[in-house]
C-alpha cells in the first residue's frame, strides 16, 4: 500500500515598493487561502502612529488574523531583527503546524531576509524578551555611546575582517559586531563564515529556512507608483496624520526635546513621517500662523519625497537580494505588475492565487519567475579604501560609483600635479603663452584611472 507524503506547506512572502498594495494583495490571499498574515515592519510592531506606519485597520484585522502589529511598547529602544525573528518564527511554525499558510508582507527588508535565510548571529540574550525602555542599557547601547574612531579600533583589534566590511562610522554595526564577540566568545565573521559554508549557503548567508518559499513581488512603473505615493500622503492627512503627530508628540517626544535628548535614530521615533514634521510640531503655536503653516507644508513635502526614495530603495533590495543573489540559495520569485490597478483582479490577484496554489499542489507554477541574467557579481560588504580621497567605501557598487565621482578625479588631478609638477619643466604650447605643465595637459585623461 502507497504512503501518502504530506507536502510541505508553502511560506507566502509578498514584496514590493510601499504603495503597490502589499498589504491588499496579503488580505485577500489570507481570506482565499485560509491563512493568517504577519506584518514584517519595523515600525508597525510599536504601538501608535497607525496613520504614517500604514498599519491593516481594524476591520481588516477582524477579516483575517495578522500578527506582529502593535505589541512593542513604544518607549522601548531596543527592539531589533533578532527579536522580530524569534517571535516571527515562532509564529509561523504553529501556523504550519496548524496546517494554515503563513502569509508574510512588509517593507522592511532585513525583516524579511531574517524570516527565509539563516543570516543573524544570535547571542543570548541577556535583556527582557521585549527589550529596554528608555533609560534602561544594554552592553550594544553602552558600546554605541563611543567615540566612532575608538569603536573601530576595538572591532579592528578581534576582528578585522569583519571591521574591514564595515565603515567606520556606522556606530550601530560596528557595536553590533563587538556585541557578538563579548555575547559568543565567537567574532562575527566566523559565525557568518560558518552560516556561508553550510550545506546550501551561499556568499550572502546561509541556507534557506523553509524549503518551500513562495515569492511574489509586486511593481510599477517608477512615475506612476511616485503619482500614487503622493497620493497616499494626501490621504493620510485627510485621515487625521496631523492629530496623530501632534498626540504621539505630546506624549512621548514633548518632554525629550525639552531635554535636548530626543533621538530619531532608534525605536518608533525614526519611523518616515516623524522626524519630518520635528519643527513644525515643536513650534506649533509658538510662532506666527503664516510660519507655522509653512513649516507644515515642508514636512508634508519632505514626507513625500522621503517616501518616494524608501520606495526606489525598497525594489532595488529586491533586485539585488533575491534577483540577482548569487548561490543555491536563491529562491524563485513571480513578479505582479500593480502599473494599472484597474485591472488589479487580472493581473494580480488571479495570477497570485494560480501561484500559490501550484505550491500547494507541488507543481510549477504556469508563470515563468523573474531573472536578471548577466549581471556581474558584486559583495556588498567588501570594503575599499581611497588613499587618494582618504575615504573607506562599503560595497562593489559604492566603489565603482565613487572612483568614476567629480570628488575623487578632482582629488586624483590634484595629487597627480602635486607629485608630479616639481619634477617636469615648463613647456609652452605652439598656439599659446599661457605656461602649461605637462600635468595639466594630460589631466583630461586620467578619468580611466582605477585607485
Amino acid at each position: 500500500m502507497a504512503v501518502a507524503v504530506a507536502r510541505q506547506l508553502p511560506l507566502v512572502v509578498i514584496l514590493g515598493a510601499t504603495g503597490t498594495g502589499k498589504s491588499r494583495l496579503a488580505l485577500q490571499l489570507g481570506l482565499r487561502l485560509g491563512g493568517e498574515i504577519i506584518s514584517a515592519d519595523s515600525m508597525q510592531v510599536y504601538r501608535g502612529l497607525d496613520i504614517i506606519t500604514n498599519k491593516a485597520s481594524r476591520e481588516e484585522q477582524a477579516l483575517c488574523k495578522h500578527h506582529m502589529i502593535s505589541f512593542v511598547d513604544p518607549l522601548v529602544t531596543d527592539y531589533n531583527v533578532v527579536d522580530f525573528r524569534n517571535k516571527a518564527t515562532a509564529l509561523i511554525e504553529d501556523l504550519f503546524a496548524s496546517k494554515k499558510v503563513p502569509i508574510v508582507v512588509g517593507g522592511t527588508n532585513y525583516y524579511i531576509e531574517s524570516l527565509l535565510w539563516k543570516v543573524l548571529i544570535d547571542p543570548e540574550k541577556k535583556t527582557r524578551p521585549l527589550g529596554l525602555r528608555e533609560g534602561e542599557t544594554d552592553l550594544r547601547a553602552e558600546l554605541e555611546k563611543l567615540d566612532s574612531q575608538e569603536l573601530y579600533c576595538r572591532l579592528k583589534a578581534v576582528d578585522p575582517k569583519m571591521a574591514s566590511m564595515l565603515h567606520p562610522h556606522d556606530k550601530r554595526k560596528v557595536a553590533r559586531s563587538l556585541q557578538v564577540y563579548e555575547d559568543t566568545g565567537f567574532t562575527h565573521s566566523e559565525l557568518l563564515q560558518k552560516q556561508q559554508e553550510e550545506e546550501g549557503g551561499g556568499p550572502l548567508g546561509g541556507p534557506l529556512k523553509y524549503p518551500n518559499p513562495c515569492i511574489l513581488w509586486l511593481y510599477a512603473e517608477q512615475a506612476v507608483l511616485e503619482e500614487r505615493l503622493d497620493a497616499r500622503v494626501d490621504a493620510m492627512l485627510a485621515a487625521g496624520l496631523l492629530e496623530e503627530l501632534r498626540d504621539f508628540h505630546r506624549q512621548y517626544n514633548e518632554e525629550k526635546v525639552a531635554g535636548s535628548c530626543q533621538d530619531y535614530q532608534h525605536g518608533i521615533f525614526q519611523s518616515i513621517g516623524f522626524k519630518e514634521f520635528h519643527k513644525f510640531l515643536i513650534t506649533e503655536g509658538k510662532c506666527p500662523e503664516e510660519q507655522s503653516k509653512k513649516l507644515l507644508n515642508q514636512g508634508i513635502e519632505a514626507l513625500k519625497l522621503v517616501t518616494r526614495r524608501y520606495a526606489r530603495q525598497q525594489n532595488k533590495w529586491v533586485r539585488n537580494r533575491f534577483l540577482r543573489r548569487p548561490g543555491p540559495n536563491a529562491p524563485l520569485v513571480y513578479g505582479l505588475e500593480v502599473t494599472d490597478l484597474s485591472r488589479w483582479e487580472e493581473k494580480v490577484l488571479e495570477p497570485a492565487t494560480q501561484i500559490v496554489d501550484s505550491f500547494l499542489q507541488g507543481r510549477q507554477p504556469l508563470v515563468e519567475p523573474i531573472k536578471i541574467e548577466g549581471e556581474p557579481e558584486e559583495n556588498k560588504r567588501r570594503g575599499h579604501e581611497c588613499a587618494v580621497c582618504n575615504r573607506i567605501i562599503i560595497g562593489d557598487r559604492e566603489w565603482k560609483a565613487h572612483i568614476k565621482s567629480k570628488s575623487h578625479l578632482f582629488h586624483l588631478r590634484k595629487l597627480l600635479r602635486s607629485q608630479l609638477e616639481p619634477h617636469l619643466p615648463k613647456c609652452r604650447s605652439s598656439d599659446t603663452e599661457t605656461p602649461q605643465t605637462c600635468t595639466e595637459a594630460s589631466a583630461g585623461n586620467l578619468e580611466a584611472c582605477k585607485t
